[in-house]
């Protein structure tokens, strides 16, 4: 594996030329076919080959977006999920094109079969390669060092990405720097999970002199560290974190996007609440329309709008609750709703209001946002920026991801906000919308989402 290592970036871009020449050389040929010659004054070659670039141009910044690319990182029906949306969202807009350009709005058909094409060829294609990349670079047998945290949970993780890694071994800290750092030889990578500081720096130092691949998972520390910026006022660099939150310029940009889309939104999704409508209260007569007490910025508490999902007396105990798997209070019209997320629409209302953000950290109810305090008070870090519709947390994450993990992932987005990236995580929630993972409940016997371990986990750190 390790001879082939240096050229793996040669592969990944080789294989991705391919299928975005294929698409392109499609296109090309339902552009001559059946476009071109729609126009007043047809184009010649060179037109023919700037139109054909654009298309191509769309595709690289969609494929970038949804991850269709990313060769090796991503299984193989989740690169053709991914493929697939990029090429719908690049015909959608070269749609457009075409109609400005032919100053007429053409017939569809055309695309729709070059859609259809396209997704064969993609599935053709992502299967071929992905069969190749993992015969040329098989899964990396590493080494995961651990400390006093539990790491069950993230080995069950690890487990689901066999086509990755390999857990050749376990290892804990109190068996000492000397002995790790002797079997680390032995390994492909290393995974660093929760260590203190001084043990952890020695490892990434060792594996570093070595060229010995490290996976970490990240402290809170290290999300704020890694968003500071570089400053060189003398010769000895240091790392400024400012630790504002937003600025005024951001606030302002933020603001006016939420109000242009969710107004947008409102008026062009008006037919899709009043067929939820209907189905809400042709099941059970009940409400349709849910409100419950949510946190925003600095705190602050706020009534979300959301189509009811859950029978009337869900709740009746009094008992803050997150979803379960196979919740029986779910009802048959809020399971497709929450599934597809669509319960989620009235929070434009929110947004409109400026209760809420479209893009921000998911919203949680006072009760459950006091428990995972109590066990973690850095929870609150949420809180420096409104409460979002989709967010970085939602989208890379799971319903059920616990609160640690739900913080650092929010941390990440607060500490590296741009007006690009709610951009790309707007486009990215309709890739996440059709994910069953991401809606997954938690277990049974939770109520919110703090870890507890299972004995299916207990059962894979016993057999290190």
């Amino acid at each position: 594996m390790k001879n082939y290592e240096q050229y793996k970036r040669i592969v990944k871009f080789t294989f991705s030329m391919i299928v975005l020449s294929l698409e392109m050389i499609t296109y090309k040929f339902f552009w001559l076919t059946y476009y071109n010659k729609e126009m007043l004054i047809p184009y010649k070659r060179t037109g023919n080959w700037l139109i054909v670039a654009v298309y191509g141009s769309l595709l690289v910044i969609f494929n970038i977006m949804y991850g269709g690319l990313k060769i090796g990182a991503l299984k193989n029906a989740n690169i053709i999920y991914s493929q697939t949306l990029a090429s719908l969202c690049a015909n959608a807009m070269i749609y457009l094109q075409i109609t400005l350009l032919t100053k007429h709005f053409q017939s569809v058909t055309p695309l729709l079969a070059m859609t259809v094409i396209e997704f064969l060829t993609i599935c053709i294609w992502s299967t071929i390669s992905t069969r190749c990349y993992y015969h040329l670079y098989p899964p990396r047998n590493v080494l995961l060092i651990y400390g006093e945290h539990p790491v069950t949970k993230l080995m069950g993780k690890l487990h689901t990405r066999t086509d990755r890694f390999i857990i050749g071994d376990c290892i804990h800290i109190s068996e000492g720097i000397h002995k790790i750092t002797k079997k680390i030889d032995f390994y492909d990578g290393v995974i660093i999970c929760d260590l203190p500081s001084h043990t952890r720096n020695l490892i990434l130092k060792y594996c570093y002199g070595k060229s010995i691949r490290t996976y970490m998972t990240p402290k809170i520390s290290d999300i704020l560290t890694r968003s500071s910026e570089s400053l060189h006022l003398f010769d000895t660099p240091l790392l400024l974190s400012r630790n504002t939150g937003f600025t005024f310029e951001q606030k302002i940009l933020k603001r006016s996007m939420d109000i242009v889309l969710s107004s947008i939104g409102l008026i062009f999704l008006s037919p899709l609440f009043l067929l939820i409508t209907i189905g809400i209260k042709m099941e059970d007569k009940g409400p349709v329309i849910y409100k419950q007490k949510r946190l925003t910025i600095g705190g602050r508490e706020f009534y979300v709008y959301k189509f009811r999902s859950m029978r009337v007396d869900a709740e009746q105990d009094g008992v803050a609750r997150l979803a379960c798997v196979n919740d029986n209070r779910v009802t048959v019209v809020g399971n497709f709703i929450r599934k597809v997320r669509l319960d989620e629409l009235p929070q434009l209302f929110n947004i409109l209001k400026g209760d809420m953000s479209i893009v921000g950290p998911r919203p949680e109810r006072p009760e459950i946002a006091q428990q995972y305090e109590k066990e973690m008070p850095e929870f609150q870090y949420r809180l420096r920026v409104k409460a979002g519709l989709t967010g970085y947390a939602q989208i890379y994450g799971k319903y059920n991801t616990t609160p640690y993990d739900k913080l650092k992932l929010d941390l990440h987005y607060i500490q590296n906000y741009s007006l690009l990236l709610d951009i790309m995580l707007i486009f990215l929630t309709t890739k996440i919308l059709f994910m069953k993972e991401s809606t997954e409940g938690v277990t049974d016997h939770q109520v919110t989402a703090i870890h507890v371990i299972s004995d299916e986990y207990s059962d894979i750190a016993e057999k290190f």
